[in-house]
């Protein structure tokens, strides 16, 4: 974009003065862009801190209460929070289970109470049951199998 045109002055005072406003004035919107990423980079540290404990609260909620509690943080606040994987257990046969809560093709702005009842057991699922799977925690990492932790 082409710099503003201002009319020149006639007297010389004036034309110095303007020049010295104008430097001012250009000097300002440096000053004011730094502040302003600045302000935007604490913001989004601070989304990040709000969401690592909306999700720490509902784990703690549900190891209290032991059930989908609702309110969830959602999807991509889990996400961003640090908290990518969500721990559950088939309600048939028990075996546990990680989901990427990355990978899943739902909308970000799902909650994750909500994916109880859209997430099945693979084993189940082939032998024809459709129970639906039983939410344990989010958490930070994947669970190691007993074949990883004893190579």
């Amino acid at each position: 974009m082409s710099p503003k045109h201002h009319p020149t002055l006639m007297s010389g005072g004036d034309r110095k003065a303007l020049k010295k406003e104008l430097g001012k004035a250009r000097a300002m919107t440096g000053i004011l862009a730094g502040q302003a990423d600045e302000m935007r980079a604490k913001a989004e540290a601070m989304m990040r801190q709000a969401d690592k404990l909306s999700c720490e609260s509902w784990n703690e909620r549900m190891w209290a209460d032991g059930e989908p509690i609702d309110p969830s943080p959602t999807v991509d606040q889990a996400i961003n929070g640090g908290f990518p994987w969500l721990q559950i257990e088939c309600s048939r046969c028990r075996t546990p289970r990680d989901i990427d809560l990355a990978a899943l093709k739902t909308p970000p702005t799902t909650c994750v109470h909500d994916l109880a009842r859209r997430l099945r057991c693979e084993k189940c699922r082939s032998a024809g049951k459709r129970t639906p799977a039983t939410l344990h925690q989010l958490a930070s990492s994947k669970r190691r199998s007993a074949a990883e932790i004893y190579k």
